[in-house]
């Protein structure tokens, strides 16, 4: 890889992720989280990207059903991402208000989504150019990335409802948040690959998304009110 195509795939990977991550923080400006939190929880997103690469490549050779690899993969991404938010930040004493639980996560899925975008983008520059890279890096900022933080927010929504409960009703809790995290990562991306090739159905699923981001923006505003 040259260093102009790791550069610009940094640059397209990396930085819009930064501008969500801006974002979601202002979310919680009144007991805002310690910054080395932050960066653990980006970090380890990241980092779990390449755990998940090949276990993904290896539910690519042993079937050839395509709704099995995308509802594997969608487990897959959603566990990962959520022991990483735990290695990060979840367990830390910090994590002691629920809107916690929403901002580890997104910040989780951000740092997954940075990694995951710059290795898309890289693949694209080499193959088929700065426009194709272009084009590709503003649909994984509108789209991918997003469904990135609509599926972890779900899932650190539901945290946050269970974080001044106790014992097995937390756990449902967490299970459920789960599990709504993964069948939305699954309908987006069954969607998309139905997708292929009409613009049209491309733009209704991607105003999903935001309508999705619209209602996690509520979510952020209940959590807020929820009291001990």
């Amino acid at each position: 890889m040259s260093p102009s195509t790791l550069f610009f795939s940094l640059v397209g990977g990396v930085l819009p992720t930064l501008f969500w991550l801006w974002f979601w923080l202002r979310e919680d400006r009144l007991h805002p989280e310690p910054r080395s939190l932050i960066f653990l929880s980006f970090t380890w997103g990241m980092l779990v990207v390449l755990l998940a690469l090949p276990l993904e490549q290896w539910m690519w050779n042993i079937t050839s059903n395509m709704t099995l690899v995308i509802i594997g993969w969608a487990i897959l991404e959603e566990v990962l991402k959520l022991v990483a938010s735990y290695r990060g930040a979840l367990r830390d004493r910090a994590n002691n208000e629920p809107i916690d639980s929403l901002i580890y996560l997104i910040t989780t899925a951000l740092g997954f989504a940075a990694l995951e975008n710059t290795l898309f983008l890289a693949g694209v520059f080499k193959t088929g150019g700065f426009v194709d890279g272009l084009d590709l890096g503003i649909l994984r900022f509108v789209g991918a990335t997003l469904l990135h933080v609509v599926s972890s927010g779900a899932l650190g929504f539901f945290l946050a409802l269970g974080f001044y409960k106790r014992g097995s009703i937390k756990k449902i809790d967490a299970g459920v948040g789960l599990v709504v995290a993964i069948i939305l990562h699954v309908l987006f991306n069954l969607f998309i690959l139905k997708s292929e090739g009409n613009g049209l159905y491309t733009l209704t699923v991607f105003a999903f998304v935001w309508l999705a981001i619209i209602l996690l923006l509520v979510g952020f505003e209940k959590i807020k009110q929820l009291k001990s």
